[in-house]
């Protein structure tokens, strides 16, 4: 993922604001400001907090990079679902409220979160590297150690030579269902994974199993990933290496979470009786 820095979004969106009139919505926003990115992928654009499924990260991105302006008394917040200028935010947007040097310090400004979205991008660049380096019957393993608790149970790679295009199979547990599930590991790293490689699992699968999981180091093509749901037929679920990834990161698995503290003042701490009350 290639997401900007919060504060490298600030000047931006300031900027955008001022052409649109001074106001406008956040939804007619997130778009427009992304294009200003040109280094973010429609899978950035769609990519959803862990936390939240239903926040889209590049909107959460945003609007923290819009907070941040409104504490600095540059947006007004005082109108529910629109975006303001303040006379100081369209002074900077206007380019009369800082020079150069200053709004370069101020773009490279990293914020928590920003530190936080770095490092889960080297998390998973880290993660794709490690399933770049291994070798056909240990990424079969990895696949096995990854749907297990991912919620398959009773998994088992299929012997080499008689696996007629299955290297694995299960029973996926779905709510109070379970069903049988097969899976295919492609350990390929240049070449992506296309249409027929998705239609011949397919058939191999079909008649025995309820559902299948493609899984690849690489990427999937948008003819193999439009094939993998197809109306009558097995669906089948497609992992490439930045699903793999993200999923791993997501769930724990593979991974580390170390906690990250954060200090505050307590005001009550300082809640001092008044002098005057003392008397």
């Amino acid at each position: 993922m290639s997401f900007p820095k919060q504060s490298e979004i600030e000047l931006p969106l300031l900027k955008l604001l001022h052409e649109l009139g001074g106001k406008a919505q956040p939804k007619e926003l997130y778009p427009k400001i992304a294009e200003l990115f040109p280094q973010l992928t429609e899978e950035d654009l769609s990519a959803r907090l862990p936390s939240s499924p239903s926040t889209y990260r590049w909107h959460n991105l945003v609007q923290w990079s819009r907070q941040k302006l409104v504490e600095k008394g540059e947006i007004d917040a005082s109108t529910r679902g629109v975006w303001k200028l303040t006379p100081r935010g369209r002074a900077r947007a206007s380019g009369s409220a800082a020079n150069a040097t200053e709004e370069l310090l101020l773009a490279n400004q990293a914020t928590l979160k920003d530190l936080v979205y770095e490092n889960e991008a080297e998390v998973k660049r880290r993660i794709i590297s490690e399933l770049h380096s291994l070798g056909s019957t240990e990424f079969e393993q990895f696949c096995v150690s990854l749907l297990g608790p991912l919620g398959y149970q009773q998994l088992q790679v299929t012997n080499r030579g008689a696996d007629r295009g299955i290297d694995g199979h299960g029973l996926f547990r779905q709510g109070v269902v379970t069903i049988r599930s097969a899976f295919q590991a492609k350990r390929w790293r240049n070449n992506p994974v296309s249409r027929p490689e998705i239609d011949k699992f397919r058939g191999a699968i079909q008649g025995d199993y309820d559902h299948g999981v493609f899984l690849t180091t690489g990427r999937f093509t948008s003819d193999a990933e439009a094939a993998s749901i197809k109306k009558g037929a097995i669906s089948l679920l497609l992992l490439d290496g930045e699903a793999i990834a993200e999923s791993m990161i997501r769930n724990g698995i593979g991974v580390v979470r170390r906690p990250v503290q954060l200090f505050d003042i307590d005001p009550e701490f300082f809640d001092f009786p008044a002098a005057d009350a003392l008397l």
